[in-house]
C-alpha cells in the first residue's frame, strides 16, 4: 500500500513580499558598502599624497637651512680676513703697499656684499618655502573642501560652522554666514573671481580669488579666522562655502565662567556626581 504524502502548501503573498523587501534592502546596503569602500580608498590615497608632499617640502627646508648656515660661516670668515687685512694695511707705510691693500680690501668687501646678498636671498626663499609648507599642510590635511561630500565631512567634525553658497553676478550682496558676498566678475578661462565682501558694515574688495584659494580674515569677537573658499567657477556664477568658528570669543568666555561657577564643592558626595552625570544631555550631531 502506498503511503499518503500531503501536498505542499502554497507560499503566501505576504511571505513573497517580505522576501522581496529583504532582497532590495540587501542590495541597497551592498551599494552603500561599496560607496564607503571607495571613499575610504580615496582618503587613503590623499593621505599618502599628503605625506609625500610634506616630506618633499621638509627636505627643501632642510637644504635651505644648510645653505644659510654655510653662507653665514663663510661671511664670518671673510669678515675676519677683512679685519686682519685692515690691520696689516695700517702697518704699511709705503704708498704702493697702501694701494695694493686698498684694492684687496675693495675686492674682499665686494665678496662680502655678494655673500650677504646671497644669505638674504636664501633666507627669503626659506621664508617662502615655510609659508608654502604651511599652506600645503593646511590644504592637504583636509581643512579645505573641494566637493560637497568633503564639506559634509568637515561639518561633522563640529569644530566650525559651514555655509554653502551659490552666487550669481549681481549688484546685491548675498549674505552667507557672518558676512555678505557679491560677485563682481567670474573668469572661467583662468578660474578666478573678483569679489566684494561686506564685513561689519564695511566693504572689502577681493580681486583674483583663485579656485580652492582660501580667503581668510579676522572679525571682532571671533578667535579664529573666517574662511571663504570657491570650489566651482562658471559663467557669471560661483559655488563655494564660508567657514567660521562655531563659537565667538564672548561665548567661550561665558561658557568658561559658567563652568567655573558650577564647579562642585570639595565636600560633594559621589551620589550627587552620579546624578549630575545622569542628567547630562548629549548634544545633537551637526547636520
Amino acid at each position: 500500500m502506498e503511503s499518503y504524502q500531503p501536498s505542499p502548501k502554497p507560499i503566501s503573498k505576504r511571505v513573497v513580499a517580505y522576501v522581496a523587501s529583504a532582497v532590495v534592502a540587501a542590495g541597497t546596503l551592498g551599494g552603500y558598502a561599496v560607496h564607503e569602500h571607495r571613499v575610504a580608498q580615496n582618503l587613503t590615497t590623499q593621505n599618502q599624497q599628503t605625506d609625500a608632499a610634506l616630506n618633499a617640502t621638509r627636505n627643501q627646508v632642510d637644504d635651505l637651512t644648510a645653505k644659510v648656515n654655510t653662507l653665514a660661516a663663510q661671511a664670518q670668515q671673510a669678515q675676519s680676513q677683512q679685519h686682519a687685512a685692515r690691520a696689516k694695511a695700517t702697518s704699511h707705510v709705503a704708498a704702493t703697499s697702501r694701494r695694493t691693500d686698498s684694492a684687496k680690501l675693495k675686492k674682499m668687501q665686494a665678496q662680502i656684499d655678494a655673500q650677504n646678498k646671497a644669505i638674504e636671498d636664501t633666507r627669503n626663499d626659506l621664508t617662502t618655502t615655510q609659508g608654502d609648507l604651511s599652506s600645503t599642510k593646511t590644504e592637504l590635511t583636509g581643512s579645505i573642501a573641494r566637493t560637497h561630500d568633503q564639506l559634509v565631512l568637515l561639518q561633522k567634525k563640529g569644530e566650525r560652522t559651514y555655509y554653502e553658497f551659490d552666487i550669481d553676478r549681481s549688484k546685491q550682496f548675498s549674505h552667507n554666514g557672518p558676512f555678505g558676498v557679491r560677485l563682481k566678475k567670474a573668469n572661467t578661462k583662468h578660474q578666478y573671481a573678483d569679489l566684494e565682501l561686506l564685513v561689519d558694515d564695511r566693504s572689502l574688495s577681493q580681486k583674483h580669488v583663485n579656485l580652492y584659494q582660501p580667503v581668510m580674515f579676522y572679525t571682532p569677537d571671533i578667535p579664529q579666522p573666517v574662511e571663504l573658499v570657491i570650489n566651482s567657477i562658471t559663467k557669471d556664477h560661483i559655488h563655494g562655502y564660508v567657514s567660521a568658528p562655531r563659537y565667538r570669543q564672548s561665548e567661550l568666555a561665558s561658557m568658561s565662567n559658567a563652568n567655573a561657577n558650577s564647579a562642585p564643592d570639595a565636600g560633594a558626595t559621589s551620589a550627587n556626581s552620579a546624578t549630575a552625570a545622569t542628567n547630562r544631555q548629549k548634544l545633537p550631531a551637526p547636520q
